[in-house]
């Protein structure tokens, strides 16, 4: 594979735009010196991709509701009715996820490892610090497969078109225009300032916004979202939270059965929409692998190991590469991580060869999904791709 060197941003520089979790806890820092090359044909390949995943996962996700498979996807009955809800309602749009790909570099074909569908990560820099990599080094801006932003806009302003009916705030006046709450759990900066910029998007979109952390949200079975304090006191119409819906089932049972009256009372939309639990389910690949036997997009996943072959171990809801394991076809542990999510269902997924440079860096595609495809980077490791691997942005050869 072909990388290009280039000079690194100053970490004073991450700092104004508010990228403030740059240094891994390695010695490597989190934004390489180097972007992965590649082809206009093999960016429109990672895109296509993710397109025709993207509608395989609807169908899949139709059948596992029509066949009340929830148990296989580890989704926690609390959280059922709202999903049932938001997936017939098209007023709940799903806003974005990031489909993980090995492949699609070197000739390797592409194979989709999992999609990120509820809190995806690498938002910020995908849409931001990859665009400030080339600009910082005087190459063309435009040579990139990334509209992150733009596409963020436009599905906000989609979101608009869909609930036409919000108006009346705590005051009880009537508005024309939608207001939307941001929040995250304190004391992670990675997560408020991603929230902050897809806030950011919104209000380019024609939102009026605010953010809060979720401890200091307000919640009602009949009234809704809402901030009440000396300086704020409203009604939102959309709460975007990065806080998954697994967690809540499973730390706020209680917030579970408000939000579900919340959505049943149509006093809020949830970005994004619980349903999107089910496309983060890894349990959903094997329904998929099921469906679609065989398919060149597909590997081989399981509810039990693969014997005689090489696979990958992890949990339905696992995320950020913990309690993953790698073993070979003799049936040999070769690598593992350790996590938290050790009591969920275990999944078992045919191993997919990946591009791997000189330095024997492994590297996973990510593509995000907003109505469409619409950004591209990558991560690289030595071994298991984790939540503090190295991202790498991406140049198009002209």
């Amino acid at each position: 594979m072909k990388l290009i060197k280039i000079n690194p941003i100053h970490e004073g520089i991450y700092n104004e735009v508010g990228y403030t979790w740059y240094q891994t806890p390695g010695s490597a820092p989190s934004i390489a010196d180097e972007l992965v090359c590649i082809t206009e044909t093999e960016g429109e390949h990672y895109y296509n991709a993710a397109e025709e995943l993207y509608d395989m996962f609807i169908h899949a996700a139709q059948f596992a509701i029509d066949n009340r498979l929830y148990h296989l996807l580890d989704i926690d009955a609390s959280l059922i009715p709202m999903i049932e809800q938001t997936w017939e309602d098209e007023r709940h749009f799903h806003l974005m996820g990031r489909f993980d790909f090995a492949g699609g570099l070197d000739g390797i074909p592409i194979k989709l490892i999992e999609f990120n569908a509820d809190t995806p990560s690498l938002i910020f820099e995908t849409a931001i610090i990859q665009w400030m990599l080339l600009r910082h080094n005087k190459m063309d801006e435009t040579m990139q497969f990334n509209s992150l932003y733009e596409a963020l806009k436009e599905s906000f302003i989609r979101l608009r078109g869909l609930n036409p009916n919000f108006s009346p705030d705590l005051t009880g006046s009537s508005r024309d225009i939608p207001r939307a709450l941001f929040s995250s759990l304190d004391d992670f900066p990675e997560d408020e300032n991603t929230a902050r910029l897809i806030e950011e998007t919104a209000l380019e979109a024609g939102f009026i916004t605010d953010f809060e952390f979720v401890d200091k949200v307000f919640f009602s079975n009949n009234e809704g979202i809402f901030l009440k304090d000396s300086e704020r006191s409203y009604r939102y119409d959309y709460w975007f939270k990065l806080l998954p819906y697994e967690f809540i089932s499973l730390y706020e049972p209680d917030l579970a059965a408000i939000l579900t009256d919340v959505l049943r009372n149509e006093k809020a939309v949830l970005l994004n929409p619980p349903y999107a639990l089910l496309f983060q389910s890894k349990g959903l690949l094997k329904i998929m692998w099921d469906m679609y036997r065989g398919h060149p997009l597909l590997l081989e996943t399981s509810l039990k190991p693969l014997a005689g072959r090489t696979y990958v171990g992890k949990k339905t809801l696992g995320r950020e590469g913990q309690n993953v394991s790698i073993v070979d076809k003799t049936g040999r542990t070769v690598l593992s991580n350790d996590g938290e999510y050790g009591a969920y269902r275990s999944v078992y997924q045919e191993y997919a060869r990946f591009p791997e440079d000189d330095d024997g860096r492994l590297y996973q595609a990510g593509v995000f999904f907003s109505y469409e495809p619409c950004g591209l980077g990558f991560r690289r490791e030595k071994g298991i791709i984790h939540n503090n691997s190295q991202f790498a942005g991406h140049f198009v050869e002209g």
